[in-house]
């Protein structure tokens, strides 16, 4: 390699001997081809004066688009659902300012284990150290306050002010956020982008990572003791959960599928990361709100094994989980534990899944036992066409809309539950944010998201309350040309606070949400709207939709009643709101 650096090196020299480079050769241009690199093709800025020449450089770069968003929380957002599909997204803001605006939307990237490149323009290289005040601060000399900030967020932090190890330190960052599939933070001095260096050349030393190998020896017992416990079990089954997604290991728990015979369940946070089509997938485990006959079968088990879980207040239904320990085999991405002992760390989920599927027996008696008690969900009672549209209704329809080529992005709320309950065909997409929950999420996702899979055509099921923190953006989506379907269900308020506690900060200002959509289109690009409340209409805004208009933006605004919820969120939200009631225990 270092040979490799040299010859690059030489390159860079003029006739006369003196070290020179390309004019491309640039800070600004090496964080591009980095990005292009590592499969970033669009990146979500917001523009401000620290990082106008970045911006510039950027835009240079002909693999990478630059899509500017309308706030910073949105960008963020918008580089969360593009990394959920891609692997990895990127987001450029300013100083402050734009950094503590974008920090929400790092953190949620953060808590779903997602690897965003979060860029920020700093303030000058000269300015460091002088004790001067800074216009986009908060009056200190000290500029550290935003660098602090993310140290919580973001698992490694490069702050380049110096051209001389602005290489390695943009590269260490890039790879950190590859590896440990968590955002990083950059911040680049405004002054610095457009520099030629020697080390940003054309063509720089290949980007590489380490893969990471599991312990053999330390492998070959937790699968022999894996084994030997799922195959001592009469009716074992086998749940995913949102770590697998971190790990990498959604074949190989497809594979365990296959070989064991067990039933297969999803925890509600890792929807769309377990084959639904499968055919002993049992549906959603989520306490007293899983979909029909999964909870019972998973809960009468006498041994389950847990693959990648994420045992919250909300996924575990506040607390109420009927799960023992001593049955459980929990699957991490770097660790087993088979339930009150042993553990065994230095083990990548992938590969103890794919060597577990080689040694446990065939075991089908849970897939028979749930087959045994299975009774199809009831279905919603017929409706007059044009009597006021039920949400149970509205979602039927939405079920008949999935397909290979679509994807579902579902926000905060009673969308959850809904879209919990949708069986997704092959290949569809699906992607929500539970272990964050921040309201808002969707809109910048389904931008992302979109973006970054231009082949599908995204649904998202939004909720007004939400829409309201983050609908700005619906306006780079036009600008984008992008084609999603947008239901927004209009019922006038935080309806999943309602069901936790209710009181009159939940209640919202209605807005006409069709209007203003209508407003930001400004008959500039591809864009439909319709405002339907009965199911006659709703059929007819799918049909136009998914036909004429499918070339098209098309929001459709569901007008329901207040308290038109699913029976989950009721269950659930009784169940949350006694855990966040508990009294404070005896000092």
């Amino acid at each position: 390699m270092d040979s490799t650096i040299g010859s690059q090196l030489e390159s860079c020299k003029p006739a006369n001997g003196i070290l020179g480079c390309p004019s491309d050769a640039t800070l600004g241009r090496h964080v591009a081809r980095r990005l292009v690199e590592i499969g970033v093709k669009d990146v979500f800025t917001v523009p401000g004066d620290f990082n106008l020449t970045l911006l510039d450089h950027l835009i240079a770069e002909p693999g990478l688009k630059n899509i500017g968003c309308c706030n910073e929380l949105n960008a963020g957002y918008a580089a969360d659902g593009y990394a959920r599909s891609r692997g990895v997204g990127a987001c450029v803001v300013t100083f402050t300012v734009g950094g503590l605006s974008i920090i929400n939307a790092i953190a949620g990237a953060y808590s779903e284990n997602l690897p965003v490149i979060c860029i920020v323009g700093g303030p000058n290289t000269n300015d460091y150290g002088t004790n001067r005040i800074l216009h986009h601060t908060i009056g200190l000399s000290d500029f550290s306050q935003e660098l602090r900030c993310f140290q919580t967020v973001t698992c490694y932090q490069a702050v380049v002010n110096h051209l001389e190890d602005a290489h390695e330190q943009i590269d260490t960052a890039i790879s950190t956020a590859l590896k440990e599939s968590r955002p990083v933070y950059i911040s680049i001095s405004c002054n610095l982008p457009g520099i030629p260096h020697p080390t940003f050349i054309r063509e720089p030393v290949p980007f590489s990572l380490t893969p990471r190998l599991s312990n053999k020896m330390g492998l070959e017992a937790a699968v022999d003791a894996t084994a030997a416990f799922l195959n001592k079990a009469v009716k074992p089954v086998i749940i995913g959960g949102p770590k697998l997604r971190v790990a990498k290991a959604c074949e190989a728990f497809v594979e365990l599928a296959n070989a064991c015979g067990f039933p297969i369940a999803v925890m509600p946070s890792a929807k769309g990361l377990v084959p639904e089509h499968h055919s002993r997938f049992i549906g959603t485990y989520w306490g007293a709100v899983s979909t029909t006959f999964c909870a019972e079968i998973v809960e009468s088990a006498d041994a389950y094994l847990f693959a990648g879980p994420i045992f919250n207040d909300y996924s575990s239904v506040g607390y109420s989980l009927l799960l023992k320990r001593e049955k459980a085999v929990v699957v991490q991405p770097n660790r087993v534990v088979i339930a009150n002992g042993p553990a065994f760390g230095c083990i990548l989920m992938k590969d103890f899944l794919q060597e577990l599927a080689k040694k446990l027996n065939h075991n089908a008696t849970a897939y028979e036992n749930y087959q045994r008690i299975f009774v199809p969900d009831g279905v919603p009672p017929k409706s007059d066409p044009k009597s006021p549209l039920r949400v149970n209704i509205m979602f039927q329809h939405i079920q008949k809309m999935l397909s290979g080529s679509t994807a579902v992005i579902a926000e905060t709320g009673d969308s959850w539950f809904n879209c919990q309950k949708l069986r997704l065909p092959e290949g569809c997409g699906y992607e929500f944010q539970m272990q964050y929950g921040s309201i808002g999420w969707s809109v910048g996702a389904t931008l992302g998201y979109a973006q970054s899979v231009p082949d599908k055509r995204v649904i998202a099921c939004i909720g007004d309350g939400s829409f309201q923190v983050t609908a700005q953006d619906i306006s780079t989506m036009m600008r984008c040309e992008q084609k999603s379907i947008i239901f927004l269900i209009n019922n006038g308020g935080y309806t999943i606070e309602v069901e936790i506690h209710d009181g009159p900060y939940n209640v919202i200002k209605n807005w006409n949400y069709t209007g203003l959509v209508d407003a930001i289109h400004n008959g500039e690009g591809n864009c439909w709207t319709k405002k339907v409340k009965c199911e006659e209409e709703l059929l007819e805004a799918i049909e136009i939709a998914t036909g004429e208009k499918k070339d098209f933006l098309c929001f459709i605004e569901v007008l329901v009643h207040k308290d038109d919820t699913s029976k989950e969120l009721l269950e659930w939200g009784s169940r949350v709101c006694a855990a966040n009631s508990r009294p404070p225990n005896p000092q």
